[in-house]
């Protein structure tokens, strides 16, 4: 278990001793907002300094190509009303969407939906509608694909079903009037249900939804239960209450009895080895799951749940694999932005902020190098994505996953 993480060496927070918190214990305070400022603006340059690197990727992906680096900056000049940023991110996304090709990569962070939905939102907000609009359309003529059941699209939030409803969402959330009908989302979410009750039947389990991806029951946020379930209840608005009582809450329920004792989860039904805390697998996606099933459910357990998960990313969420979002120390200190947003206790503010502190030393703690150093999901992109978002932490959102 210690072989994929550091132990953590920083005392838990206490009350009275307010390092890194306002004194309200609200927000963040002022000195460490600085830190955050300079430390992010050092990677930023970091990452500029790379930009030659940043071309030498055959990916057109969110997750780790150029379209998830125009995201970072697209969201730090937005966050700090630096325009040069906000041009440059533009400048990059109208040049991939042109070439994008291909119907069966229908998802936001590895398919063709994710610039495209990048594109009608920064066009959309840019006043250039026209364009906006074109995007949006290419975005809802891959739908048929989504819902062809002999197309061999899979449901999980990578490659499949569910990344394509978060796209659908997403450009419903960023743009008003929102262009996605109502039908489609429905539509969409229907066949993610219905496969997932077939298959649960097939194969004879208890829950009422089960799925798999490359021959494998995975539980995790990234190809798993846990992101299907999460993105269907931020889907909520256009579920029935027969769909969320008596098909998504049981399979929620049936994936919480699966939790070890630890607190964490397995990575795949089967697994029995405690050992990967990672927001792809494990206790970090589990803990904005649970968040949220509070939220909507009002059931105090999903709340316990949520609560146990932090404890196990806080004990073991400093990664040896380094900074990045989808497995490293980033991606985890979500984890306490959302116990933080839901529950208002500083212990959690706190947390993430060391954490955050943990990432701007980037170059000590980036141990490990990434495939996609400069990525997104992958890399640099990614920690500074974080770093931007701990400096306005309420309306912070783990990107790709969180509306």
């Amino acid at each position: 278990m210690s072989s994929r993480h550091i132990p953590n060496p920083y005392d838990d927070y206490k009350k009275g001793k307010e390092t890194f918190i306002n004194s309200d214990a609200s927000d963040i305070s002022d000195e460490f907002r600085k830190k955050l400022s300079t430390g992010t603006e050092q990677l930023m340059q970091l990452l500029k300094h790379n930009e030659h690197n940043w071309y030498s990727y055959d990916d057109d992906s969110l997750y780790t190509g150029l379209p998830g680096i125009a995201y970072t900056l697209y969201h730090y000049g937005k966050t700090f009303k630096d325009e040069s940023y906000v041009t440059k991110a533009e400048t990059f996304v109208n040049k991939i969407v042109p070439n994008l090709r291909g119907k069966r990569h229908v998802t936001f962070l590895t398919g063709n939906a994710g610039p495209l939905c990048l594109d009608a939102v920064m066009n959309h907000l840019g006043n250039n509608e026209k364009k906006a609009k074109d995007s949006i359309e290419k975005l809802k003529s891959l739908s048929p694909y989504v819902v062809d059941e002999g197309s061999g699209v899979p449901d999980e939030l990578l490659y499949g079903r569910v990344g394509y409803l978060y796209s659908l969402l997403f450009v419903n959330k960023h743009i008003s009037p929102a262009p996605i009908e109502d039908n489609l989302i429905k539509q969409v979410i229907s066949f993610i249900l219905n496969s997932g009750k077939k298959y649960a039947s097939a194969r004879g389990f208890k829950s009422s939804l089960m799925y798999a991806w490359h021959d494998s029951e995975y539980l995790g946020g990234a190809h798993g239960l846990a992101g299907i379930i999460y993105i269907l209840l931020q889907a909520k608005d256009y579920l029935t209450q027969n769909q969320l009582n008596n098909e998504i809450e049981p399979a929620l329920q049936w994936l919480e009895s699966l939790k070890y004792p630890s607190g964490n989860f397995p990575s795949s039904v089967g697994s029995t080895t405690d050992k990967l805390v990672h927001w792809c697998h494990g206790a970090p996606s589990m803990t904005m799951l649970f968040c949220l099933s509070y939220e909507i459910f009002k059931k105090d357990q999903y709340l316990q749940t949520a609560l146990q998960c932090g404890e196990v990313v806080w004990n073991r969420g400093l990664l040896k694999k380094g900074c990045g979002i989808c497995h490293g120390v980033a991606g985890n200190a979500y984890t306490f932005i959302s116990l933080f947003q839901l529950t208002k206790d500083p212990k959690y503010l706190y947390r993430s902020c060391q954490f955050a502190n943990w990432c701007m030393n980037y170059n000590e703690n980036q141990k490990k190098p990434a495939d996609r150093p400069f990525s997104l999901f992958e890399g640099l992109a990614g920690t500074i994505y974080f770093l931007v978002d701990m400096q306005k932490i309420h309306e912070a959102k783990f990107p790709g996953y969180t509306l």
